[in-house]
């Protein structure tokens, strides 16, 4: 009985790899929910790391470790660091969930793409055929797979591009009619730096538009003020958070 029990306290521990993380919600939001189901022996803890070399001293060091979160900058670079891949992540190219086995084991999800998916569908008006993704990281990845499976053709954008890519330069009255939905996946715009946007005419947003940016503090950023004065359907990645972070809890579950 009394071992059974001590095996039930066992404490349990997940948290969100990433740089300069201290704002994130995902800290929060776990331990609130740890708190409302009465798991007192779980932990979820931010490690904020300088480079995605210091992350194998994370597996090694922490005692309890079951799942893992993955931020900027690292959803592309973990994948080195990761035993096997799920079928989606391994398609979109992108982890931002781990889960650690009892013996260290790494499997990589991603579970972005699940909540971008599921908080765009309701905003989608027959005329929205296509997207425009601003930056080219991790993220962008996830939501280039979700357009995909909602039968949203896209184009991304990009500070350098390829010849496969747009230039912000490129993004003119024509571009705008032809491409209704306008994601902006850069962290551009993040508390505290609240004044930057990317750099775009927000005059050619209308009401056809949609304006939607994964940042979500501060709520409203200078990059949905801006479409929205111009008429656009906005939305930030507050709802895209929380859908995600319950697949994730649902990943380490299983």
């Amino acid at each position: 009985m009394s071992k059974k029990k001590n095996k039930e306290k066992k404490q349990i521990k997940f948290g969100l790899v990433g740089k300069n993380i201290s704002y994130s919600f995902s800290k929060n939001y776990f331990n609130e929910k740890f708190q409302t189901l009465h798991f007192d022996n779980c932990e979820y803890v931010n490690f904020d790391i300088e480079s995605i070399k210091n992350f194998p001293n994370i597996i090694l060091e922490t005692k309890g470790l079951k799942g893992l979160n993955v931020t900027i900058p690292y959803k592309e670079d973990v994948i080195p660091y990761l035993d096997k891949l799920s079928k989606n992540a391994k398609k979109i190219g992108a982890v931002n969930t781990i889960v650690v086995s009892k013996k260290k084991k790494l499997k990589g999800y991603n579970t972005d793409h699940y909540g971008f998916k599921k908080t765009l569908k309701p905003l989608l008006a027959d005329h929205h055929k296509k997207a425009l993704i601003l930056g080219t990281g991790g993220v962008s990845k996830a939501i280039a797979f979700a357009l995909r499976k909602l039968k949203i053709e896209f184009d991304f954008v990009s500070r350098n591009p390829t010849e496969f890519e747009l230039s912000y330069e490129e993004l003119n009255h024509e571009v705008f009619e032809e491409y209704q939905i306008i994601i902006n996946t850069t962290p551009l715009g993040t508390y505290p730096n609240i004044e930057e946007a990317p750099n775009l005419d927000y005059s050619l947003f209308t009401d056809k538009h949609i304006a939607y940016d994964l940042v979500y503090n501060p709520e409203e950023t200078t990059f949905l003020k801006q479409a929205k004065i111009n008429g656009a359907t906005i939305k930030n990645g507050y709802e895209m958070l929380l859908f995600q972070a319950e697949k994730a809890w649902n990943v380490w579950n299983r």
